[in-house]
C-alpha cells in the first residue's frame, strides 16, 4: 500500500506546493519539506502528528498561503520522509530545528503550529536557542506533554493500571492496519474523531493513518507512551495558544487545560465541542483562524515598496 495515500479531490486533498525540498536532521535523517505561498509573506511552520503527514494540514495549508508562506513537513518515518534509526523526543526537537533552518532566513520569524505529536515537538524543541531564533508564537493543538496513556479514554474503562496496559498494547499493536474499510474507518473515527465527523473527513483521516508503515508507528507509540515534557513547559515562552476538542479520546481536554494552566504565557485556550482528536481536519476553520491570528498579532507585516 503507498504510502502516500490520500484524498485526492476536494477541500482535503493536499495541494501542491510552490517548492520542495530537503532538510538534514542533526543525525543525518532526511525531511521532506514542502513550501506554498509566495516569499517573503509572513512564515508559518506546520508539524503533523502520529501516524499522519503533511496532507493532513490541507485545509490550513490551502487558506494560509494566501498571504502567508506555509511551511510543512514530514516527521521523521511518516509521509515521503524516511524511516529512522532513531526515534525520540529530542528527535522530534532536532527534525524541528532542521526544518526551521532550512526554511527562515538568519532571525526570522514564524507561527509555529503542531497537532497531537507536533505539539509535542514544539514542546521538545521550546528550549532550543534555534527555536527561539524563529518562533514568534506557538500553537498546540489537541495534544499534551506526559500521561498519554493513562489519560486515554479510547477504552471504555475505569481509570487504572488495566486501563493504562491495554490501552498501551492497543495503541502500541504491530498489527497492520490494513486497507481502509467500512470497519476500519468505523474504528477510527471512534478512537480519533467526534461523533458527528462527516464521512468525507473520517475517509481524509483514515487514507492518511493507514499509509503510515506499521513500524514507523509502533517506533513513534513507544515514545509517545514514555512522554514527560511537564518541564519543558516553562521554557516555551513565546506567546501560545491552545485548542483541544472536548469529545477527544485519545489526548481528551483535560490535556488542553493542563497545558494551558501550565505554560508560561498563554494567549488563549479553545475547546471545540463536539470535536475529537483530528481537529485540523474536523474543525479546519477554526485552527486556521487560531494560525491566521497568531500571524496577525505577532509576525511583522512585510513593508510594501514605495512607487515612487
Amino acid at each position: 500500500m503507498s504510502r502516500l495515500t490520500h484524498v485526492t479531490a476536494g477541500p482535503y486533498a493536499p495541494p501542491v506546493p510552490r517548492r520542495e525540498l530537503v532538510a538534514t536532521s542533526a543525525d543525518g535523517s532526511r525531511l521532506h519539506v514542502e513550501v506554498h505561498g509566495e516569499d517573503g509573506a509572513p512564515a508559518v511552520v506546520l508539524a503533523h502528528g502520529w501516524t499522519c503527514s503533511t496532507a493532513f494540514w490541507a485545509a490550513q495549508i490551502r487558506a494560509l498561503a494566501v498571504g502567508h508562506r506555509v511551511i510543512a513537513y514530514d516527521q521523521r518515518g511518516h509521509g515521503r520522509s524516511p524511516a529512522a534509526s532513531r526515534y525520540s523526543t529530542d528527535a522530534l526537537a532536532d527534525d524541528l530545528v532542521a526544518v526551521l533552518g532550512a526554511t527562515l532566513a538568519p532571525g526570522e520569524k514564524a507561527v509555529v503550529a503542531g497537532h497531537s505529536m507536533g505539539g509535542m515537538t514544539v514542546m521538545a524543541a521550546a528550549g532550543r536557542p534555534e527555536f527561539a531564533e524563529h518562533a514568534a508564537a506557538a500553537l498546540l493543538c489537541s495534544t499534551g506533554s506526559g500521561r498519554l496513556v493513562a489519560e486515554s479514554l479510547v477504552l471504555p474503562l475505569r481509570p487504572g493500571r488495566a486501563r493504562t496496559r491495554i490501552t498501551g498494547a492497543v495503541l502500541g499493536s504491530r498489527a497492520p492496519l490494513g486497507p481502509v474499510s467500512p470497519v476500519a474507518r468505523k474504528v477510527l473515527k471512534y478512537a480519533t474523531m467526534g461523533p458527528g465527523s462527516a464521512p468525507e473527513r473520517v475517509e481524509a483521516c483514515a487514507r492518511i493513518v493507514h499509509a503510515c508503515p506499521t513500524k514507523v508507528r509502533h517506533a513513534w507509540s513507544g515514545v509517545l507512551a514514555g512522554l514527560d515534557l511537564d518541564a519543558n513547559l516553562a521554557a516555551l515562552t513565546v506567546p501560545t495558544a491552545v485548542i483541544g476538542g472536548k469529545s477527544d479520546r485519545l489526548t481528551p481536554i483535560v490535556h488542553a487545560r493542563g497545558l494551558a494552566a501550565a505554560l508560561p504565557n498563554c494567549v488563549g485556550l479553545t475547546e471545540l465541542t463536539g470535536m475529537g482528536h483530528m481537529t485540523p481536519i474536523e474543525a479546519p476553520e477554526a485552527v486556521t483562524e487560531a494560525v491566521r491570528e497568531l500571524a496577525a498579532l505577532y509576525l511583522p507585516t512585510p513593508q510594501k515598496e514605495k512607487t515612487p
